[in-house]
C-alpha cells in the first residue's frame, strides 16, 4: 500500500485519480477548496486553499509516495479582453500554487517509497488555439517546472506532466453543455470523442506507479490524437 495526495480531489479527473488509487488499497489524503458535499468517504479529504500564503498539511503522514496537482481554469477570452491581473490570478492558482504545495509536501517526498510528482498541462501549449493565451501561459511554465525539477530532484523523485485535450468534466461543463456542442468537440479530435476523466486518470496512476520508473521529465499527450495528427 502506497500514500498519496491528490490536490483538487473533489471533483473532475482529481476525484477519478483519488477513488481509482483508493479502490487499489492504497491511502490517499485528497483536498478540496469549495465542492464539500457528496465525497467518498474512503478518501481522507481536507480543506486547502493553495492561494494561501502559508499553507497548512499538517493532516498528513510523515511520508508520501506521489503527488498529483490538479487545480486549474478553463477561461476562453480574446486577448485584447484579458485585464493584466486575470494573468496574475490564473498564474497564481495553476503554476505558483503548485510550487507551494510541492514545497511543503518535498521533506514528505524524499521518505516515500519510489515518489511520484504529476503536474497538468493542455494540448493547447502544443499547438495553440485562438482565446486561450490565459491557460497557454500558465500551462507552459507548468511544463518548465517539470522538466527543470525531474533534473534536480533526480534520481530520488519522479517529476512528469499530462497534457489533456478537452475532457469532459465539471470543469468543462459550459463547452459540453449541449448536444451540438459535444458533437462539434468530438469531432474536431482524431479518435472523434472528447476525453473522459477517467482516461486521464489511467495516465497519472500510470505516471505514479512503478511501471514508470525510468520515466522522468516527461510532457505525456493524452488528447485524442490532437497534438501530432491533422
Amino acid at each position: 500500500m502506497k500514500t498519496y495526495l491528490i490536490i483538487g480531489a473533489s471533483s473532475g479527473i482529481g476525484l477519478a485519480i483519488a477513488k481509482s488509487l483508493s479502490e487499489q488499497g492504497n491511502s490517499v489524503y485528497g483536498t478540496y477548496h469549495s465542492t464539500q458535499s457528496n465525497l467518498p468517504s474512503e478518501i481522507h479529504f481536507n480543506h486547502l486553499n493553495v492561494l494561501d500564503s502559508d499553507l497548512d498539511i499538517s493532516f498528513l503522514p510523515e511520508s508520501l509516495d506521489g503527488l498529483v496537482y490538479c487545480p486549474g481554469s478553463i477561461q476562453l477570452k480574446p486577448f485584447a479582453r484579458i485585464k493584466p491581473e486575470q494573468f496574475a490570478d490564473d498564474y497564481n492558482l495553476q503554476f505558483l500554487g503548485a510550487v507551494k504545495v510541492l514545497q511543503a509536501a518535498l521533506p514528505k517526498l524524499r521518505q516515500g517509497e519510489s515518489p511520484s510528482v504529476v503536474f497538468f498541462s493542455t494540448v493547447a501549449v502544443q499547438n495553440g488555439f485562438t482565446f486561450q493565451s490565459l491557460v497557454f501561459s500558465s500551462k507552459r511554465s507548468i511544463e518548465g517546472l517539470t522538466r527543470a525539477l525531474s533534473a534536480e530532484l533526480a534520481p530520488t523523485i519522479r517529476v512528469n506532466c499530462i497534457a489533456p485535450s478537452l475532457t469532459n468534466t465539471p470543469l468543462a461543463a459550459s463547452m459540453l453543455n449541449s448536444d451540438s456542442k459535444l458533437q462539434a468537440n468530438n469531432e474536431r479530435h482524431p479518435l472523434k470523442r472528447v476525453g473522459e476523466a477517467s482516461d486521464i486518470a489511467s495516465m497519472a496512476e500510470f505516471l505514479l506507479s512503478e511501471k514508470a520508473s525510468w520515466i522522468t521529465g516527461q510532457v505525456m499527450h493524452v488528447d485524442g490524437g490532437m497534438s501530432t495528427i491533422k
